[in-house]
């Protein structure tokens, strides 16, 4: 309950709330085995890729990284990577994980993390975020992952944020806000992408 409450609190933007929950969540799995945690909206292959630890772990570090407590978001996400079970969760993580290293300008670690993560992954339900860490080793080009990832208004909210970061850290913060405007225009008010961007702005 303190897992989904959290995750509750963070579409809100209670984000002190959010962590309240989630630290305790993470107190109260200590020592104790995972388990997989249904999905609400079944993906194409009706299987489940997160676990309890892993949302657990997940949203804290989300929570930490939206309110720019890097090095805080570090340490949750890299717990959550350790019960990061597939390939969809090791995309999802991984991405995460490079955004605060680049934040925290650790060049050298945020490259590392992303040797794993290669094209012939068996991701199926965080494809935006495969993409995104092809991105980021320079084996997609960005007009593909735009093509890839268009809607009828706009792209992915997921990818439209990890986009405008990829701007950011290459020296193009004009660009970067650019795309975190346009992703609040026409984004979904509850993805983790357009909360994120909010942040962003909310600081600059």
């Amino acid at each position: 309950m303190y897992r989904h409450r959290g995750h509750r609190h963070l579409s809100l933007r209670k984000f002190d709330n959010a962590i309240t929950d989630l630290e305790e969540a993470a107190r109260l799995i200590e020592g104790k085995p995972d388990e997989v945690e249904p999905d609400g909206i079944p993906n194409i292959r009706n299987t489940p890729v997160s676990s309890l630890q892993n949302n657990i772990w997940y949203h804290l570090g989300l929570a930490y990284y939206l309110k720019n407590e890097m090095d805080k978001a570090l340490h949750a996400f890299s717990n959550c990577l350790e019960v990061s079970t597939n390939p969809d969760m090791q995309v999802a993580t991984r991405h995460w994980l490079y955004m605060i290293l680049k934040r925290l300008e650790e060049n050298e670690e945020a490259e590392k993390i992303l040797i794993p993560i290669t094209e012939d992954l068996d991701v199926f339900e965080n494809m935006a975020y495969h993409q995104l860490c092809l991105l980021y080793k320079g084996q997609i080009a960005e007009e593909k992952l735009i093509t890839q990832n268009q809607s009828v208004n706009y792209m992915n909210d997921a990818v439209a944020y990890g986009l405008g970061n990829w701007y950011y850290y290459n020296g193009n913060p004009e660009k970067a806000k650019e795309i975190y405007e346009k992703l609040l225009d026409l984004g979904s008010w509850a993805a983790f992408g357009y909360i994120a961007a909010e942040a962003e702005l909310s600081r600059k």
